[in-house]
């Protein structure tokens, strides 16, 4: 690596036209590109070089200075069955004084583990939600019921086996659209963008199908679809109970899944799977106190899994979703392997502006791995297509 790409790494600056982040976007496409007569070599013009030396020598911390301090709100918003609460928490920059359909956006979480312990995880002292909101965006965050904060069910406070699944993707798009109103409520805009990971990505396109008129652009992380191979979600042998226990070693092997030997040593940061877990476990104080730990986790999911993918069903029809919509996952994800994406890409036949895109050397949760930068670029990319200011 150049002096010149260690200090643009160190900025968060990109080589190519894919980069987002504001130093780059402030660079005139003429600044880059080949040198003449070069075999394709990149190269940076003088008063970019000397921007970025600057950057690098007296301002990293007067980079940071200039951006506005980000704002946190939490609520519980109550939902139409008696008892029941979702969970939401908010960041937006303290400035933020007009909110934009195109600038908000809501994110929920997969099968098995809430929102706030990936979405809003401090990883080198950044979240992915404060990625998105320090560039200008309102951002929220939903546990659906039975995860994170949100209110359990009375049913996991009784042994799994004692009842049928519960939170089925029925009931989770519900929830969804309790939190989607809530936010065009509070801040009095008419629709806004939504960010699901893994199962959410069936939530949020499932309910996209359904309120065309309040989506303004979808991201789909991870992406599921129709199952050819075995679902790392398992609940077990025997009778689907109302929900599954998922252990700390369980939680890491799953992660692994499909990741090279040579690999696994790099592929997440030091201390970053321990914050991660202890975050994630904390959330649940009865599966805490087990032994071993655990997190507990619906088998609505499962169920529908059965009865949809893993039977060759589609959950939901792609062709009623008329958003752009992004579809960006990672090569080694064997949760949702790459032929979903490859599957489901085309039969958005309807989605103005849809993209495409895999990530090199990462898995289902690169969104917590060395190189969960390329996955926060490519999404700010897509969001900020469709600002308007």
């Amino acid at each position: 690596m150049t002096l010149i790409q260690q200090l643009a790494s160190r900025e968060g600056v990109r080589f190519g036209a894919s980069s987002l982040n504001p130093l780059n976007r402030a660079l005139s496409l003429r600044q880059f590109g080949e040198k003449p007569g070069s075999k394709g070599g990149q190269f940076m013009q003088a008063p970019v070089l000397v921007g970025l030396l600057a950057a690098v020598l007296f301002g990293t911390s007067a980079l940071a200075q200039s951006k506005p301090p980000l704002v946190t709100e939490e609520a519980m918003v109550a939902t139409s069955d008696p008892g029941i609460e979702i969970y939401v928490r908010n960041k937006r920059p303290a400035d933020m004084a007009a909110f934009r359909p195109e600038q908000t956006v809501l994110f929920v979480h997969g099968a098995t583990y809430p929102a706030e312990t990936a979405f809003d995880l401090k990883l080198d002292g950044l979240s992915w939600m404060e990625y998105i909101a320090s560039r200008g965006y309102d951002v929220w965050l939903l546990d659906v019921r039975g995860y994170g904060q949100s209110t359990r069910p009375p049913e996991m406070a009784e042994k799994a086996e004692a009842n049928p699944p519960i939170v089925t993707g029925e009931t989770a798009v519900k929830d969804i659209g309790v939190a989607v109103d809530y936010i065009l409520q509070r801040r009095k805009i008419p629709k806004l963008d939504l960010l699901g990971w893994s199962w959410g990505t069936t939530l949020m396109a499932t309910y996209t199908t359904q309120n065309p008129s309040k989506v303004e652009r979808l991201v789909l992380y991870a992406p599921a679809w129709i199952r050819q191979t075995p679902s790392l979600v398992q609940a077990g042998s025997g009778k689907l109970g109302a929900y599954r226990m998922v252990t700390r070693e369980q939680a890491k092997e799953r992660w692994y899944a499909g990741v090279a030997d040579d690999q696994k040593g790099s592929l997440i940061p030091p201390g970053w799977f321990d914050a991660w877990a202890d975050a994630t476990f904390a959330t649940d104080p009865v599966g805490a106190a087990m032994n071993p730990p655990v997190v507990r986790a619906p088998n609505g999911v499962i169920q529908d899994g059965q009865q949809f993918s893993g039977a060759g069903k589609a959950y939901y029809d792609p062709s009623k979703i008329t958003v752009p919509t992004l579809l960006v996952h990672a090569e080694w994800d064997r949760d949702t392997p790459p032929y979903m994406a490859q599957t489901l890409f085309p039969l958005l036949v309807n989605s103005s502006g849809k993209r495409y895109v895999e990530l090199a050397e990462g898995t289902h949760s690169i969104i917590m791995e060395k190189s969960r930068l390329k996955l926060f670029d490519a999404v700010q990319a897509f969001l900020d297509e469709g600002r308007r200011d």
